[in-house]
């Protein structure tokens, strides 16, 4: 543990000499025209983008990914009962990877979701199999018998919200989308727009130096009394713009114009950059997740007029947390989920810039496969989705676990004990990324301990 937080600092340090050479801090203001003149430097053929969708409310992956085979799916329904897929509902959705899993098990996507199965088809979509926090490599036995560090309060939702998206316990300052972000700094000038959140505020996206810029499905946020006259005359308007911009020998005061004047700055750069830019010819669902992603492809699509050649971006979807109305309402939430990655990607083809953008699913965990009537409680590891050109697609990467409550994965009531970590996770898509081999412990702090540090799916 030691060594790899050693390296992590240093590599902090060696980048924050390189983002203070940049000027990290004067670009904050976001001048337009040194904005113009970074967007002539950029490289449009180095330029890449992680996009994180993370499920809040703990997907149940038991009816994500559902066994299809005789034998695994009798097992999963003898389990699940009334809440199981029927094996009818899943021919047209059923997943043939280029290596087969063993024990002939057999995976389908749920019908709702049936819009990835084309981009599974061809090479598009990859599933991790059975990914979650994880300090160490952690079995049954050493997690019963607490012989191992475990993360903090598994099982909770703000806890392991928080622990998936910063690798570190509840209250981190950042993220591991947050620390690529810092490392990417330097090659984007300093650009706010390197973290983007179209979903409100993420721990995920929170850097050292790297700040989170949030913006609305609809566009960049404006200050209302700046935009207008302000009670009907101008002067008022003026004089709001100087109280809320004007420098103070107040420390916090200071800080606090400093950031607004950021913030206006980025809003007029975001609303001229969209408002050049041609409409998208593929059409999103109107659903809570399709305006998001669109506006992600958006603003990939001005990634010139911002001068950048990295970006990460998070988008949301809520409403997992299914203790009750699975059947109900789960369905409606992975259509959401379904259409929206796949309009994405078809997006980024539009844009010719498929293979430089990957997106991912997260979720604050697992659900048990054991239900409490119609719903199931909060679990551990979960399956998750990789989207892109640059995906090794059409495989499972990991270990499939069994289909069984109390079996060699489980902790309880078919809570499955993860067998790849978020580190693992994380560091192969922060390698695609261009994160460096030495730069890999400060993004993912705990992946020193695991032997395999990427999982091959990029």
């Amino acid at each position: 543990m030691t060594s790899t937080i050693d390296l992590a600092r240093r590599a902090f340090l060696r980048r924050g000499a390189i983002i203070g050479a940049a000027g990290a801090a004067a670009p904050l203001a976001l001048n337009l025209s040194l904005l113009a003149d970074a967007a002539a430097a950029t490289n449009p053929s180095d330029y890449k983008a992680l996009v994180c969708v993370f499920l809040y409310g703990g997907n149940d992956h038991g009816n994500t990914l559902v066994p299809v085979d005789n034998t695994h799916h009798a097992q999963y329904a003898a389990i699940r009962g009334a809440l199981a897929t029927a094996q009818s509902a899943l021919g047209a959705t059923t997943l043939a990877p280029n290596k087969a899993l063993a024990d002939g098990l057999q995976f389908a996507l749920a019908p709702q979701l049936s819009p990835l199965k084309s981009l599974w088809d061809s090479g598009k979509v990859a599933v991790q199999l059975n990914v979650g926090p994880l300090i160490v490599p952690t079995t049954v036995a050493q997690y019963t018998a607490k012989a191992v560090p475990l993360p903090d309060k598994l099982l909770s939702h703000n806890d392991q919200q928080s622990t998936w998206q910063s690798n570190l316990t509840e209250g981190a300052s950042s993220g591991w989308g947050g620390r690529m972000g810092d490392l990417m700094l330097s090659g984007n000038n300093g650009s706010v727009f390197t973290c983007t959140s179209v979903t409100g505020n993420a721990v995920y996206l929170s850097g050292a130096s790297a700040v989170q810029y949030q913006l609305s499905s609809s566009g960049a946020v404006a200050i209302k009394g700046l935009q207008r006259s302000l009670f009907g005359a101008t002067a008022a308007q003026t004089a709001l713009r100087t109280l809320i911009t004007a420098n103070s020998t107040h420390l916090f005061a200071d800080e606090y114009a400093r950031v607004t004047r950021r913030s206006i700055d980025a809003e007029a750069q975001v609303t001229t950059a969209l408002a050049g830019l041609p409409e998208l010819a593929t059409a999103f669902p109107s659903t809570g997740l399709g305006p998001q992603l669109k506006m992600v492809a958006r603003m990939i699509a001005a990634r010139s007029a911002f001068g950048l050649s990295r970006q990460v971006f998070f988008v949301s979807l809520g409403g997992f947390d299914l203790h009750d109305l699975l059947v109900e309402n789960h369905p409606g939430l992975l259509t959401q989920v379904g259409e929206a990655l796949k309009a994405f990607y078809d997006a980024t083809a539009e844009l010719g810039v498929s293979n430089q953008v990957t997106s991912f699913t997260a979720s604050d965990f697992g659900r048990t496969l054991s239900i409490n009537g119609d719903g199931s409680d909060h679990g551990w590891g979960s399956h998750h989705f990789v989207v892109g050109g640059a995906v090794k697609g059409k495989d499972f990467y990991g270990t499939a676990p069994a289909i069984a409550v109390n079996g060699p994965d489980d902790i309880g009531q078919g809570r499955l004990l993860p067998t790849t970590s978020v580190d693992q996770f994380g560091a192969t898509l922060a390698s695609w990324f261009g994160v460096s081999d030495t730069d890999l412990a400060y993004v993912m702090p705990n992946l020193g301990n695991f032997t395999t540090k990427k999982l091959g799916f990029l």
